[in-house]
């Protein structure tokens, strides 16, 4: 997220709380695809990581791709954090180990989803090579351990940063050496949001084991395909996971809020200052009875950087966001957002894999996603392996674009994204694999030579 919101609105009722979260519905022909992702910088010339400052570091890099791109800075405390686009909603930020993330402006297919990340990865290494900096395409940093990675100079950063121990063992590795690709979909109406949502965390561990490209941590195998997925079954129990709430009767919007409000506080905006509330309850916000600020009520900026501020396998907020694959490849990238777009915007397909999924028990589910980090498509769930579920959620998904029939300049469809995971179904194969195969053969066992065999 590139920017926290600036509303100062007064939200004095439940009510409010439910409708911020169903202004997001938009009717079909509206529908727009927004992708996120994450990539690990490093310096070409030692494989270290890449601090914030300095005249190579990830200020320096953040002032280029600006003056590539015009794109307007975005400070915190006078350090520049990020940029936004002037025109077209994209935006780049930081993640806690200077992570660079783009996320994408709302496009109508996924040929424009591939056709932004190109531009931006153009410009980003015109910015990056003059510093000698490269970037990795793995979900998980594969040589620095968390002291070795720079924490950024982000306000909300440092009250995580000192928030997340109390809550989990992993989360630091999460913030500080993760990368991850996220694809926005959007809903038409309630009963809408709440059969994607639930049709889109069935499939989670499915495509956590699909993206799987996170191998090795401190220079070495890590026992998993997935470590990024695991390490976020210990980062914070409160916020994370695969949300069974969402399967229960009657659940919408008024059932999101509900939990959001239970969830606690990272912290609250007030003019350019951040303070840390980590722990409170928005429920006291809301009655002006937060015991660090009291007096203080709840704005609509609150309520929907709380909101940003949790992390369940698939988020709701006025889209719902997919959250649980590593970063890979450009391919890779856009196979995620066809794979949903295929899966979601299409009410036969939708159908479909609603049936696939709907048998499905909250312990099944649980238990895929405990092992799809370790086992990727061995792994099993309703009785088949995720590699066989897979196979049939991609049919589903070509069905869905098929239907779509969204063309691009040489009349090819979207299904043409899909077949980087149908050539991983077919030979059963994760890159993490692929990886682990270099690792054990022509890497000789280091993990140096991904520097150059696993970059953007």
């Amino acid at each position: 997220m590139a920017r926290d919101t600036s509303d100062t609105t007064p939200l004095t009722s439940r009510a409010e709380l439910i409708e911020w979260f169903s202004v997001g519905e938009k009717p079909p022909e509206a529908f727009a695809i927004g992708t996120e992702h994450e990539a690990i910088p490093f310096y070409r010339d030692g494989h270290t990581p890449v601090p914030y400052g300095g005249a190579r570091g990830i200020r320096a890099l953040l002032e280029g791709f600006g003056r590539e791109t015009g794109w307007e800075p975005i400070l915190d405390a006078g350090n520049i954090i990020g940029l936004a686009s002037t025109r077209g909603g994209g935006a780049i930020s930081i993640e806690p180990g200077g992570q660079f993330e783009l996320s994408g402006a709302p496009v109508p297919d996924v040929h424009k989803t591939m056709s932004e990340l190109r531009a931006h990865l153009a410009a980003l290494m015109c910015a990056a090579d003059p510093l000698g900096i490269g970037f990795l395409d793995l979900g998980m940093s594969p040589k620095w351990t968390r002291e070795e990675t720079p924490l950024m100079p982000k306000s909300r950063y440092r009250i995580m940063h000192g928030y997340m121990p109390k809550v989990g063992t992993l989360g630091h590795d999460m913030m500080l050496r993760t990368a991850t690709v996220q694809v926005n979909v959007d809903f038409s109406s309630e009963a809408d949001m709440v059969k994607k949502l639930r049709v889109s965390l069935a499939l989670q561990p499915v495509a956590t084991a699909l993206f799987a490209n996170s191998p090795f941590t401190d220079g070495r195998p890590n026992g998993f395909l997935s470590r990024r997925s695991e390490i976020w079954r210990d980062t914070d129990g409160d916020r994370t996971g695969m949300f069974p709430q969402a399967f229960e009767e009657g659940f919408g919007y008024e059932g999101y809020v509900d939990w959001l409000l239970d969830v606690p506080m990272y912290f609250i905006k007030r003019g350019e200052t951040y303070h840390d509330v980590s722990g409170a309850s928005f429920r006291s916000l809301m009655q002006g009875r937060l015991e660090q600020l009291p007096g203080e009520y709840a704005t609509v900026s609150d309520w929907a950087n709380h909101a940003s501020t949790v992390f369940p396998e698939v988020r709701l907020k006025r889209f719902l966001e997919m959250r649980g694959s590593d970063v890979g490849s450009p391919a890779m990238i856009a196979a995620q957002a066809a794979f949903w777009v295929g899966l979601l915007y299409d009410d036969s397909a939708l159908d479909a894999a609603w049936d696939l999924v709907k048998g499905w028990s909250a312990d099944e589910r649980e238990c895929a996603r405990a092992t799809a980090p370790r086992l990727g498509l061995a792994a099993s769930l309703g009785g088949k392996s995720l590699g066989a579920v897979a196979a049939e959620a991609l049919a589903i998904s070509r069905s869905g674009l098929q239907a779509r029939a969204r063309r691009d300049g040489t009349g090819r469809d979207e299904t043409r994204f899909l077949q980087p995971l149908e050539a991983i179904v077919v030979t059963g194969r994760t890159h993490a694999e692929d990886r682990l195969a270099d690792y054990d053969g022509p890497w000789q066992k280091s993990v140096d030579p991904a520097f150059d065999a696993c970059t953007f």
